[in-house]
């Protein structure tokens, strides 16, 4: 059975719908509540499949247990009561351009008691900010035996597992070690090798003293030459060498041809023996987008774009963040980063805006500001100023770790504003002197 609801033509107000509420999507319906919403121009709403909204670049920390979602992450009703904005939980499923509406998933609660059948949403304009998800390549077993960390509910899986096996290794004094297997090496699997060996010399001050760093065996594999292969070649180096100094174990040149019960088995028929698995090796959009008629997608299932991120061939439609394809000067595409999904989610501000009051839309150029891989609280390396290849200054320590906080705090800037961004701040401060150092359940 599908529900429709009345398509936003009916509306007085124009509906302009943004399915996806992460770092571009929030900061979206942010900035469009505030100039719209707020004073009744439009309707703005957000639809996500989740009922709060944690910052991707986080989610290492999330499972680790460093964050916890619960306290840390912004709740989507409460934001949009404040900002001028409806949020909708729901899972989009398909789209029909030419009748300008989406479809939305039937959604049960945790008894299996149907709380939506199935509806429909039109739009006048409609945003696509679902992100990505973990492209597993058809790899046999990978889906069964491993761990993502495509959203915080897996996050949060992960963790509730690593405290069982924390557990596990403490009470049992024959268990020698806990073998982790984490498959890519880009900055997921790099900075939670990382956090991994912060959090087991946090645990020993929680009860659990026999699980100390010296029984944690982590083994970082990429198929390619070199971890971070995105990132120039000085701080790939730079990374493998502090990672190596904590103990985890780089292996580079491995390629994974099936995940078991056991670990993972490699090309060449060697098994990787691990307790856990994590599976971060690439990237593509949500499979759901496949089916869409009327897009033209690259084989990772990205919306090909004009320059004014507008969906090839859909004048009400615009596509930013992760599942966007939008081609450079180069050939290149725009890589999907969170500094990029906030200038895009900048530019179809402005090109929403634009196009309301009759003046031309701007075209999206993407400003490459560096990359930064936080490596706990052990280091941080990167690049800033302009292009990675480029004009580039390498940085590390102290002053790396300064300028990747600060990208966090731009981001709470970017949804909440500067008062709000600056009560949170001295919140977490405070909250740090009175609450453990990790999320212990």
């Amino acid at each position: 059975m599908i529900s429709a609801e009345h398509s936003a033509s009916s509306h007085s107000l124009p509906r302009i719908v943004i399915v996806g509420g992460g770092a571009g999507g929030l900061e979206l319906a942010s900035a469009l509540g505030h100039k719209l919403g707020k004073k009744g121009k439009a309707e703005i709403v957000l639809i996500d499949k989740s009922r709060s909204h944690i910052w991707k670049p986080l989610l290492h920390e999330v499972a680790t247990g460093s964050l916890d979602a619960d306290l840390d992450g912004v709740i989507y009703s409460v934001h949009a009561m404040q900002h001028g904005y409806r949020f909708e939980l729901g899972e989009m499923i398909g789209l029909d351009c030419q009748a300008q509406h989406i479809s939305l998933a039937a959604k049960w609660d945790q008894e299996g008691k149907l709380l939506s059948t199935e509806r429909q949403l039109g739009y006048d304009q409609l945003v696509l900010a679902v992100g990505s998800v973990s492209n597993d390549f058809n790899t046999k077993g990978v889906k069964e035996h491993c761990y993502f960390l495509d959203s915080h509910t897996q996050a949060q899986r992960f963790h509730h597992a690593l405290l069982d096996n924390f557990t596990r290794v403490h009470q049992n004094p024959n268990v020698d070690c806990l073998d982790i297997a984490i498959v890519g090496g880009g900055a997921t699997g790099v900075e939670l090798s990382a956090e991994l060996y912060h959090v087991a010399q946090l645990i020993k001050s929680y009860g659990l003293a026999q699980m100390t760093p010296a029984k944690l065996k982590i083994q970082l594999i990429e198929a390619g030459p070199r971890i971070l292969p995105a990132l120039p070649e000085r701080i790939s180096a730079s990374a493998r060498k502090e990672l190596s100094l904590l103990g985890v174990e780089v292996m580079e040149n491995v390629r994974i041809n099936e995940a078991t019960s056991e670990g993972f088995m490699t090309s060449d028929g060697q098994l990787i023996a691990a307790q856990m698995m994590v599976w971060a090796a690439g990237v593509k959009a949500p499979d759901f987008i496949r089916n869409i008629e009327g897009l033209a997608l690259t084989r990772n299932n990205q919306v090909l774009v004009e320059p004014t991120l507008h969906a090839k061939g859909q004048a009400n439609l615009f596509v930013i963040g992760d599942c966007c394809a939008c081609g450079q000067a180069d050939g290149s595409f725009v890589p999907p980063r969170a500094q990029s999904a906030h200038q895009m989610a900048s530019c179809v501000f402005k090109n929403i805006m634009n196009r309301r009051n009759g003046k031309p839309e701007i075209e999206y150029h993407y400003v490459d500001h560096g990359s930064l891989v936080n490596l706990s609280r052990f280091s941080t390396v990167g690049s800033l100023m302009g292009n990675l290849n480029k004009n580039s200054m390498f940085v590390e320590g102290k002053i790396a770790r300064l300028v990747y906080l600060s990208l966090y705090r731009m981001h709470q800037y970017a949804i909440h504003g500067a008062r709000r961004m600056m009560a949170l701040w001295l919140a977490e401060k405070l909250m740090r002197a009175v609450r453990p150092k990790m999320k212990l359940h």
